[in-house]
């Protein structure tokens, strides 16, 4: 049985974890910056299987407007379980009906997105990270 948890305080070392073996493009062996990640946060909704965490959604938020979904990860081996599904609608139930959500996809899960009710918009900006 999936156990999801609303408890910010986590560890780097699973964070990265799940992290690297998700397929996402984040800085898994920097321990420091991903601690930063999880500080700095203002939502985090982990998904554990068997004591091991195989899930993280991350969110930043004013819960009022907007809520910016940061990361939403599922280790390779448990996708296409409706974990992210879930871990996404417990953001929403969070942050609440009048906070928007926005998102930066990767590349490899642009139509994973619709399918959880999310709209591609062409207004997006960015200034990328040089680190």
């Amino acid at each position: 049985m999936i156990i999801y948890s609303e408890e910010k305080e986590q560890r780097a070392r699973d964070v990265a974890e799940v992290f690297k073996n998700s397929g996402i493009k984040r800085p898994f062996d920097d321990y420091e910056r991903i601690q930063k990640m999880i500080d700095n946060s203002d939502v985090m909704i982990t998904a554990w299987f068997d004591g091991k965490m195989i899930g993280v959604a991350r969110a930043i938020t004013d819960f009022s407007y907007c809520c910016y979904l940061s990361d939403l990860a599922v280790d390779k081996r448990y996708q296409k379980h409706g974990i992210g599904t879930e871990l996404v609608k417990r953001i929403q139930s969070i942050v609440g009906d009048e906070c928007s959500m926005v998102l930066l996809s990767a590349p490899g899960a642009v139509e994973y997105y619709p399918r959880l009710g999310f709209e591609n918009s062409d207004k997006a900006f960015v200034i990328k990270r040089k680190k």
